[in-house]
This record gives C-alpha cells, sequence and structure tokens, in this order.
C-alpha cells in the first residue's frame, strides 16, 4: 500500500460518506485519480464497494523477522581450518513471517509488520510470502539491507552453526509501531519476535495491556533474550526452549528440577502461560492449567530441524485462538513440527487446516 493509498483510506475511515472530489480536495489529486485509488482499495479488499463500507477483518498481526535464509549442508564430518564439500540451497524465513505463513496456510488471516531493505531480496521474500499475509505495511529503507539467516547443517539436517545479519530490525522502534496502531488496534492477536528491539517489545507489551490485546512472544536465539521484559503481565503466551531459559536466568540447568525452578521464575515475571521446549526431549508447560509435561514422540525420518520451532508455535497459537483445551493445544503444535522436520522447507507445502487436524489425531 502506497502513501496515498494510506492517507485516502484514512480519510474514508474518518467519514464513510466522503465523496469523491472532497477526497481530491484534501489529497490534492484529481478526481479521477482518487477513483483510481479507490478502485485498487476496493480490488485489494480494504474497502468493500463505491459506498466505502471498510473492511474490518482482525487480522493477526505478526511483528519481527522476515529473513533470506541461506542453508549449507554438509556432506561429510565437519572439519575446521579448512575447506568443507557442502551443498546449499536459498529461502525465505525470519521467526515472525514464518509463524505467518504458517497461520496463513492454515486459514488465518495474517499480516507482517517488519522492516526491511528496499532490494532484491525483500522483493523475493514479499513474492512468495503475499499469498498467505499481507506485506503492504512492511517498512523498506533503502539505507538498510533485507535480514538474512544462514545455518550450517550437519549431514543429519542438525544445526551445527548459524550467522544472523538482522541490523534491520533495530528500525522496528516504538515509534514504528506507533504509526500503525491503527493495525494494532484492529488485530485479533500480536505476535512479537525478540528480533525486535527491547523498548518495542515494553511497548508492545504496554500496549497490548491499555488495549486488551492478546500478545505472544516468541524467542529467537539465547544472545536475544536480553530483550525479554522483566514485566510479563500483558503477555499470554511465552515460548523458549532450554537454551533461552538458561541464557535468560544466567544459569545452565544441570538437572530437570533446576530447569524447573528457572521456568518458574520467568513465570513469575507475570506471564499467563508458558512453553518450554528441548528438541526430542520433554515439553514443559507451565500457565493457567498448572505445570503439565509432554513427552515428544521421536521422528526417524529427519530432513531438517530449520523451522520445526516456528512450526510448533504456530500450531499452538492456531489451537489457543480457537479456545482449544491445553493438551489438544500442545498435540497441534507437535503435529506441525513434527511433519515439517520431515520436509526440506521452512514451512511444509501440504499445510492447511485440514491437514493439520489429521496431523494431530494421527499422532
Amino acid at each position: 500500500m502506497n502513501e496515498n493509498e494510506k492517507l485516502i483510506l484514512n480519510l474514508i475511515k474518518e467519514n464513510p460518506f466522503i465523496s469523491q472530489q472532497e477526497l481530491s480536495d484534501k489529497v490534492g489529486l484529481s478526481r479521477p485519480a482518487v477513483a483510481n485509488i479507490i478502485s485498487g482499495l476496493v480490488k485489494k479488499e480494504y474497502v468493500q464497494g463505491k459506498a466505502y463500507v471498510l473492511n474490518e477483518q482482525n487480522p493477526i498481526v505478526c511483528i519481527g523477522g522476515a529473513n533470506i535464509d541461506r542453508k549449507f549442508h554438509i556432506t561429510d564430518e565437519l572439519v575446521k581450518g579448512t575447506s568443507n564439500p557442502v551443498t546449499s540451497e536459498t529461502s525465505i524465513g525470519g521467526v515472525a513471517r514464518n509463524v505467518a505463513e504458517n497461520l496463513g496456510r492454515i486459514g488465518e488471516d495474517v499480516l507482517l509488520l517488519t522492516t526491511s531493505g528496499n532490494d532484491a531480496e525483500w522483493q523475493h521474500i514479499s513474492d512468495l510470502s503475499s499469498p498467505f499475509m499481507n506485506v503492504d505495511y512492511v517498512e523498506k529503507i533503502s539505507s538498510e539491507s533485507t535480514g538474512s539467516y544462514t545455518a550450517l547443517l550437519d549431514q543429519h539436517g542438525s544445526m551445527t552453526m548459524g550467522f544472523a545479519d538482522m541490523s534491520v530490525y533495530d528500525k522496528i522502534t516504538p515509534e514504528f509501531m506507533i504509526k500503525n496502531t491503527y493495525l494494532l488496534n484492529k488485530s485479533k492477536c500480536i505476535i512479537a519476535d525478540l528480533n525486535c528491539p527491547k523498548e518495542t517489545i515494553e511497548f508492545l507489551c504496554s500496549y497490548a495491556e491499555k488495549k486488551k490485546i492478546k500478545l505472544v512472544l516468541i524467542a529467537v536465539s539465547g544472545p536475544k533474550m536480553n530483550r525479554l521484559p522483566h514485566n510479563l503481565h500483558a503477555v499470554d503466551w511465552l515460548i523458549l526452549n532450554k537454551d533461552e531459559v538458561e541464557s535468560f536466568v544466567g544459569k545452565d540447568a544441570q538437572t530437570e528440577a533446576e530447569l524447573i525452578q528457572y521456568i518458574g521464575e520467568i513465570r513469575s515475571l507475570g506471564v499467563k502461560n508458558l512453553v518450554v521446549t528441548s528438541g526430542k526431549d520433554k515439553i514443559i508447560y507451565d500457565g493457567d492449567e498448572g505445570q503439565r509435561q509432554f513427552e515428544v514422540k521421536k521422528v526417524d525420518n529427519v530432513v531438517d530441524v530449520t523451522g520445526a520451532g516456528d512450526a510448533f508455535t504456530s500450531g499452538l497459537i492456531y489451537g489457543w485462538l480457537k479456545s482449544f483445551e491445553i493438551d489438544k493445544i500442545i498435540d497441534l503444535a507437535k503435529a506441525n513440527a513434527s511433519k515439517t522436520i520431515q520436509t526440506a522447507y521452512t514451512v511444509r507445502q501440504d499445510l492447511d487446516k485440514k491437514q493439520l487436524i489429521k496431523d494431530m489425531e494421527a499422532l
């Protein structure tokens, strides 16, 4: 959506009965130009017909990373200090974007809010993402490069090392959020990953609590756990893995009892529901339904674990928004993650609502 479209849409929101001539006078465009813009807004389904009835959808707003992902698969044992033979591939990723695509494929109305470079990499991400989410509000910054993530995978598909160029997300500031409060206000739920600066996460917590908007926070790595606020009363769900828990509390969990203790410390910050995953091991839940542990079924034919956490999170959020019981919520999350790691894709290509339910029932 360009600036003229945004301006005209906002004027229509203020006065749904405004005439094209009045719009022309206010924005300084000819009446035929205004008519063309309105026609475009109708085609994009922002307004419905010439009566300017606003299409008041309530999207899930995903805020955070949208990257180019590069994967290098080592064909033999990694030898340090020399050249290693690999096969490589490039795809699109980013935690917020991956979650958005998962939810979009399941059938949810999703909007992505992020910053990017004004470059070919963003155009590639946009082209492949737009069938599943609204990308019209992404802010493209010419002086920045679109985020990128490079993963080094061993011959079993497990990540050996990752490299992240994410400085563009420092531009996801509270001021950027304030410019887009209309989108936040109409959202069914806000999902933010910790690629966002800490002050932005704090703003979202404060804003969500004030406006009574559902809020989910997703960690992205241990080093970025310092972006998680210590006041989490506005947070409905926080999704972490064991390493991220340890990074936040500053201590390693040598035993399961210690891990549960650290989880309790994070829960005491006010978050309503906390889920901690640890790869092939169990899932620990601490929240409104008490503390529970869920077993993880072994997957034999693992192809690529990239995107498993985002698939898990998406299944969980979908089940929660449908008001399912906690057992079913976790089963949906496990099913989506399990099926994702059996494909070469960060977001599995066969995903839709019926397939997700079928996969859950087959667990």
